[in-house]
């Protein structure tokens, strides 16, 4: 038998280890468990590694432009993927090593290993046993997979592999225009690569503002993605030699896409295979819908006493921020508190270039409920950073009540947007508004001046 806690924890993702050290300060003795490296997906195999490579990105086709600049050179870049690959390896074991100092200094024991639920209040890992006052399950989401004949063929990858490459692919097709296959056509794109783009929705990145869509669709175009959008994907086939075909369809006529490698990005799913040791399928019935989603209450509490979870596999918004928010306030419901973290206002953001951002309410959702606003927008190519810098075209976009004047939403698609946008998060948690906002001295030259120009008269 295993030591005893106040709380154990299933995953060490950001609503994991931000629970523990939440519950931690409280003084309960904590316990994470990780069956792989510390930090979960996002660490992993998601944000940061994704972010690192787009970064990398950025500079690799700065650099080959940078002619414009002044400085010669740049047609002779090339891209080596084993240095990169050692760079994003680096990059993620500093992360790692400083999150597990984090959590030794905060009193948090990290317990290597798979956690399967063997009953209430009890937690196996291999053969060892635990026992805790709660459990709080945190194990995220893995790519989910379309159902269309040949997914299973070698060379038909999901976001977990795509930066795993000894060498970048020539031509590649990506499935699914939502945030994670638009951030992959910018990346290889930038490197180089040949792309295809299908998604079944008429727009891109659909849940954001419709302009957003458009632009973001513009400037992949002119990097030479292919984008095809109302489109259906039906097969993927073996080609010639080493390609795979991607049969869709558009518009009513059968097209095809070959590529050496296939990206299906269309989402993902929650992580609850393996969650139950053997015996405990009550335990699975009382906690997981028809959805293989872990139900919860306003406390995130499931149906089983002392059973809690957050993030990804509760079936909620889909982001590292909005886990690690949960957590806290998971924490907090433990102990008897209000929640410390308000989640009526949550960003968006896309590490596209430009980068993409979003709170709030959008001038089509005001509509869609039949809510009166103002919107105003202002256009980045008046900006003397945006201008300097060599920016792509962008914008700021904000809504406001027509009476007060107070913010309700804003939309961004400028450099440094995902930075910016906690201004007006910020902005609406305190109600402030166009007046208020536009009263603050923004330096000069910078982007965020530009926030200034657009809740002004």
């Amino acid at each position: 038998m295993g030591d005893r806690y106040d709380l154990i924890i299933l995953g060490g993702g950001p609503g994991g280890t931000d629970a523990a050290q939440a519950a931690a300060a409280r003084s309960m003795k904590t316990a994470v468990v990780e069956r792989s490296h510390i930090g979960g997906t996002c660490l992993n195999r998601g944000c940061v590694p994704t972010k690192t490579a787009l970064h990398a990105a950025e500079i690799y086709r700065q650099a080959k432009n940078a002619a414009r600049y002044g400085i010669e050179g740049g047609e002779d870049l090339r891209m080596d993927m084993a240095a990169f690959r050692e760079y994003k390896e680096n990059t993620l074991e500093t992360l790692r090593q400083g999150m597990l100092m984090t959590l030794k200094k905060s009193g948090v024991d990290v317990i290597q290993g798979e956690g399967r639920l063997a009953g209430r209040g009890v937690v196996k890992v291999g053969d060892e046993t635990y026992e805790a006052d709660r459990i709080l399950i945190a194990t995220g989401s893995v790519p989910a997979r379309v159902p269309v004949p040949g997914v299973d063929l070698p060379g038909v990858v999901s976001s977990d592999e795509m930066l795993a490459f000894e060498k970048l692919p020539e031509k590649l097709v990506i499935i699914g225009g939502g945030v994670i296959g638009v951030e992959m056509a910018y990346l290889y794109s930038s490197f180089g690569c040949s792309v295809t783009l299908i998604e079944s929705l008429k727009r891109l990145l659909a849940n954001l503002d419709k302009e957003i869509g458009r632009s973001v669709a513009q400037i992949l175009e002119k990097r030479g993605v292919d984008i095809h959008t109302s489109a259906m994907v039906e097969e993927i086939q073996r080609g010639d030699g080493d390609e795979l075909v991607c049969i869709y369809e558009e518009k009513g006529e059968k097209k095809s896409a070959a590529a050496e490698t296939i990206l299906i990005a269309t989402g993902r799913k929650a992580c609850t295979d393996g969650l139950f040791a053997e015996g405990g399928a009550e335990l699975a019935e009382a906690i997981l819908d028809e959805k293989g989603l872990i139900k919860v209450d306003e406390h995130y509490e499931t149906a089983v006493p002392g059973i809690f979870a957050i993030g990804d596999v509760t079936g909620g918004i889909q982001l590292a921020h909005v886990a690690a928010a949960e957590g806290k306030n998971a924490v907090c419901a433990m102990a008897g508190e209000e929640p410390c973290v308000d989640m009526a206002q949550v960003p968006s953001c896309v590490y596209t270039d430009p980068e993409i951002a979003s709170v709030g309410m959008t001038a089509d959702e005001a509509k869609a409920e039949g809510i009166k606003v103002v919107s105003k927008k202002y256009l980045m190519g008046a900006n003397g950073k945006s201008v300097l810098s060599g920016q792509e075209r962008g914008f700021i976009k904000v809504i406001a009540d027509p009476e007060s004047g107070r913010i309700m939403g804003a939309q961004m698609m400028c450099a440094r947007a995902t930075d910016m946008i906690t201004h007006f998060s910020q902005a609406i948690a305190s109600g402030l508004t166009m007046k208020e906002m536009a009263g603050i001295i923004y330096p000069h030259p910078t982007f965020c001046e530009a926030i200034g120009q657009v809740t002004g008269e």
